[in-house]
């Protein structure tokens, strides 16, 4: 079985940023600020590009198992991404979150400012509270 790319490493999260636009700095600044407070870690980069707070384990029917991070984002050029277990449990605050697009796992938001981030911090917290026990 093919192992699992994403896992926390010890490359610096302030140098990770240095490498991306000012905006996306800043935008990243915020998420972190929210996400410490959320889940109560330290910002970790996960592979070459995710910022993940605490750790979680999976395991699939299929036998496939890992480590992920319990609160994760990243930086992408063209949009942040925030990754979540699922969007069922979320229809409420999904409905009043502003500008976003979403896919299986994923929140894509352009900017923040786009988006409600009171919103975004009960999705966080809902997030963190299923995993957190684990």
């Amino acid at each position: 079985m093919a192992e699992n790319k994403t896992k926390p490493t010890a490359a610096s999260v302030a140098e990770f940023l240095d490498g991306v636009a000012p905006r996306r700095q800043e935008e990243s600044e915020k998420l972190i600020a929210l996400m410490r407070e959320v889940s109560g870690h330290e910002p970790v980069l996960w592979g070459p590009s995710i910022i993940g707070f605490g750790s979680t384990h999976y395991r699939y029917e299929s036998g496939r198992e890992g480590d992920m991070p319990v609160l994760a984002f990243s930086p992408r050029k063209a949009r942040l991404t925030i990754y979540f277990d699922g969007f069922d449990q979320y229809a409420d605050q999904l409905a009043r979150l502003g500008k976003h697009a979403s896919s299986v796992s994923c929140l894509y938001v352009n900017k923040l400012d786009d988006i409600d981030l009171g919103v975004l911090r009960e999705m966080l917290e809902i997030c963190h509270s299923r995993f957190a026990g684990k």
